[in-house]
């Protein structure tokens, strides 16, 4: 008996996980725009849904199943997490703010294979040299690796772009040009 027990707290942990796994994948491509693929995901996330809340419903008085359907939930947030941190759906946008305006540090960011924009900004100590990096999010620990080696005391801030449309460095980004 108490195998059977384990091995079901075991099971509903497992299909947890995956379901809030998948929803999490899910959510997030449908955030990105990627309809079609979240549609396609979220076939196999019901059937994983309804058979692991089948495994609870029908066992209400196994406290024990209750509890491993609560870890998984939460063990499948973080897997979840992490998948999409692998993917690196998308792309961040960095603004950059440095008083380093000698170093020509756009050129340096260029060289690496990132598009920069940058402009001459004032701010309350004098003048700065302001970047915007448009970059795909799998090498955006990178970008920030290149900007704090050139200039520790940059301030950074990123975010990401809702719509890109035109610019020369979509292409080139598209096509793999960032040297990693």
């Amino acid at each position: 008996m108490l195998h059977n027990s384990i091995t079901m707290v075991i099971i509903i942990l497992l299909i947890n996980i995956v379901y809030v796994s998948f929803f999490t994948i899910r959510m997030i491509l449908t955030l990105k725009g990627r309809r079609y693929l979240a549609a396609f995901i979220s076939m196999f996330e019901v059937i994983i849904y309804v058979v692991g809340l089948g495994l609870v419903l029908d066992n209400l008085n196994e406290i024990q199943n209750l509890i491993a359907y609560a870890i998984g939930y939460g063990l499948g947030v973080i897997v979840g997490m992490k998948i999409e941190e692998k993917l690196a759906l998308g792309y961040i946008t960095v603004n950059v703010i440095s008083t380093e305006h000698e170093k020509d540090l756009p050129k340096q960011i260029r060289e690496k294979g990132f598009g920069v924009t940058n402009w001459m900004a004032n701010g309350l100590e004098g003048d700065r040299l302001s970047m915007q990096i448009l970059t795909p999010r799998k090498y955006e620990l990178k970008l920030y690796q290149t900007i704090k080696e050139l200039d520790p005391k940059a301030f950074i801030i990123a975010y990401e772009p809702k719509t890109i449309h035109g610019g020369f460095w979509v292409k080139a980004v598209r096509k793999g040009r960032i040297k990693v």
